[in-house]
């Protein structure tokens, strides 16, 4: 018996660091970076390379057609998921602390974003935006469904944003400077309106407008219980809302 011990304590610990490892595999923070206007600047140029050589032309120069009009939100071009999210996608992130593996990253989005702005001269005049809450996934599907609840999108399927005060874009918006600014507007969430001020870059890239942006929020303000599980020890009430979008004029 005094041999085996030995022998019982060394197979405990092996599978105490295999059982650890698999926690750790399948619970690890492999949250998406938040978003980037670098990020999405590059994802466009690529995809309109490959379509320029695909067609045997070359992208548009900016401030050839100006930028007065409507834009659309694009949900065609690029791809949605948390590997590649190189197309138009809306979410959150929130820190949330799990028994035995520490602080993560909750991160939520979903592609089935649309919308609208109106440019005038230098300024955006008008603007809203919709996204459906209904099909937003998260990074670790046992999530999913506990997010769907706290939202209750079974009776508020979708949030808006719409814009309240223009937005000055600069003159060299025209030409494919990049932007940085900030967007007021009212933020619906779960029948919730509340006044916002969102943090906003934005560029003209080969003919697409790009947006990308973030606004800290807090859940409870909007009447949403964060979710709990037995793993997870604490969710933080306050996360950031994000978004990517890619427009096209109409």
């Amino acid at each position: 018996m005094a041999k085996r011990t030995p022998v019982l304590i060394g197979a405990a610990v092996v599978v105490a660091v295999v059982v650890a490892g698999g926690l750790w595999w399948f619970l690890r923070d492999d949250a998406p970076d938040a978003v980037s206007l670098d990020a999405a600047r590059e994802s466009v140029e690529a995809t309109s390379s490959t379509t320029s050589i695909a067609a045997g032309g070359e992208p548009a120069e900016e401030g050839s057609d100006g930028i007065d009009g409507t834009w659309t939100v694009d949900t065609d071009t690029g791809d949605f998921d948390f590997e590649s999210a190189s197309g138009t996608f809306a979410g959150f992130r929130v820190q949330e602390e799990l028994s035995t593996i520490g602080s993560t990253t909750a991160v939520g989005r979903t592609g089935d974003v649309n919308g609208s702005i109106t440019i005038d001269g230098d300024a955006v005049t008008e603007g809203s935006f919709t996204v459906e809450l209904t099909t937003i996934t998260t990074n670790d599907e046992r999530r999913d469904s506990r997010v769907q609840s706290a939202l209750d999108t079974a009776q508020h399927p979708t949030a808006t944003f719409t814009l309240t005060a223009p937005i000055d874009l600069g003159p060299g918006a025209v030409d494919g400077e990049p932007v940085t600014t900030t967007a007021s507007g009212d933020l619906e969430i779960k029948g919730t309106t509340i006044p916002v001020e969102v943090a906003v870059e934005a560029q003209l890239v080969d003919g697409v407008i790009v947006i990308v942006g973030s606004v800290d929020i807090t859940f409870s303000d909007f009447g949403v219980e964060t979710p709990s599980a037995p793993i997870v020890l604490s969710v933080d009430d306050e996360g950031v809302m994000e978004f990517q979008l890619l427009l096209n004029r109409e």
